[in-house]
């Protein structure tokens, strides 16, 4: 089988080849969708102008057929490392440039839209010896990277309290003025973790920011603190992974599930594990966080892809439709309910609007080969990436076997695309 992507903006024959979205109509013909309905999507203005039966809608501009696609809406990536990504083949400590934070951060970014995800909020460390370096090349891959994907920057001090944590506040309202839209953290690695997320809240309230939080969530009684302080908070606030859980005395975790469904919490869990925010020195997790007790509290459960190819996890992929394949077939989620996790949740989680298959939402769409979620998220090798209506990226996959074998059965072929 080979593979092959899009190459990076503005090269010959890359993404920037594709109609912008003032540029005329798009119709999507022949698309599946989940519902079993087979349909034409008309896009235009960055929107879904209108869905009717297939060859119903005369093109009024381009046209992609999609016979042998299954159209959803795009997913998210709602907890990537960016600056970090791809560092694990490093010879030696990563470089961490300007510039090398910013190709990185572009890089996976990119990775990130061909497997689907249209918008991704990544978390970037500030202070130390390096102070906002990395923020700033993260804010500056996310102007390069406009019209192709959304990218939000996550501002992460290590310590908020006592006489260590002045500084970190100081850099911490210089990283929202710069243009964090988030504000993050890990209160497990501060030496006063409830001390830790009353400076977040205050900062957040400030200047309107969302929350997104580290933490294992081991602690039933911590986890419990953070919901009693975060609850009301708006614009949100999402904790993640929370993998701690998942080791909890069922009763236990059921409990701290109902208190954070009552504070409204979202939870962010990790499918292929730990990420570089947590600091556990290459161990890992067994298991994500309790997604189907999570869910039947009541809680919001996004799921992300966390490390791609660095030191927490040398082999992340940042492909949401693997975080959801992953809680599937732990059985913590249907096919149906872990493509909600990395789609409408996540794009929830990360502020942003609801996207149906119906006229009238955004056009952020995501077409893989195939008929229903369970076999595109085992075999989903072609995909097709459509943001603000235009498409911005393609994988295609030709699998091919050798004609030495009699095969007799009458088997379905894939055409190349």
């Amino acid at each position: 089988m080979s593979d092959s992507s899009s190459p990076q903006p503005g090269k010959p024959g890359g993404a920037g080849r594709y109609a912008r979205p003032d540029s005329g109509a798009l119709v999507l013909c022949g698309a599946r969708l989940a519902d079993g309905r087979t349909v034409d999507v008309r896009l235009g203005g960055g929107r879904i102008e209108a869905v009717g039966t297939a060859g119903s809608l005369a093109p009024q501009g381009a046209r992609v057929d999609l016979a042998g696609y299954l159209l959803l809406p795009a997913p998210a990536e709602p907890h990537a490392h960016c600056d970090t990504a791809l560092t694990a083949d490093a010879d030696g400590p990563a470089s961490d440039s300007a510039e090398d934070v910013q190709r990185r951060t572009t890089e996976a970014a990119l990775l990130q839209l061909g497997h689907g995800a249209t918008a991704s909020r990544s978390h970037v460390r500030i202070g130390g010896v390096q102070g906002l370096q990395a923020l700033a090349a993260v804010l500056r891959a996310r102007r390069a990277l406009r019209g192709l994907a959304d990218l939000a920057a996550v501002a992460v001090p290590r310590v908020l309290t006592g006489v260590a944590g002045a500084n970190g506040l100081a850099m911490l309202r210089d990283a929202v003025k710069m243009g964090a839209t988030v504000i993050g953290g890990c209160p497990d690695l501060d030496p006063d973790p409830t001390g830790y997320v009353e400076t977040v809240l205050e900062v957040a309230d400030e200047h309107g920011c969302p929350v997104d939080l580290h933490t294992d969530g081991d602690d039933p009684a911590r986890l419990a603190r953070f919901a009693a302080m975060c609850g009301g908070l708006r614009p949100g606030v999402a904790i993640g992974p929370c993998a701690g859980m998942a080791r909890m005395p069922r009763s236990v975790a059921a409990r701290v599930a109902e208190q954070l469904a009552a504070a409204d919490v979202t939870v962010v869990c990790l499918p292929q594990g730990d990420c570089t925010g947590l600091e556990r020195n290459g161990s890992r997790v067994s298991r994500p966080a309790p997604v189907r007790l999570l869910r039947a509290a009541g809680v919001r459960v996004a799921a992300g892809s966390g490390a791609l190819r660095d030191a927490a996890n040398p082999v992340g992929r940042g492909d949401p439709l693997e975080a959801a394949y992953l809680l599937a077939s732990l059985g913590e989620a249907t096919p149906e309910a872990a493509y909600e996790t990395v789609s409408s949740a996540a794009r929830a989680t990360l502020g942003l609007p609801e996207v149906r298959v119906e006229a009238g939402f955004p056009a952020e769409l995501l077409a893989v080969r195939g008929e229903r979620i369970a076999g595109v998220l085992s075999l989903a090798y072609s995909r097709i990436v459509v943001h603000r209506g235009r498409v911005v990226a393609r994988t295609s996959a030709v699998r091919e076997y050798c004609d030495s074998v009699d095969v007799a059965l009458e088997l379905p072929r894939q055409s190349q695309r």
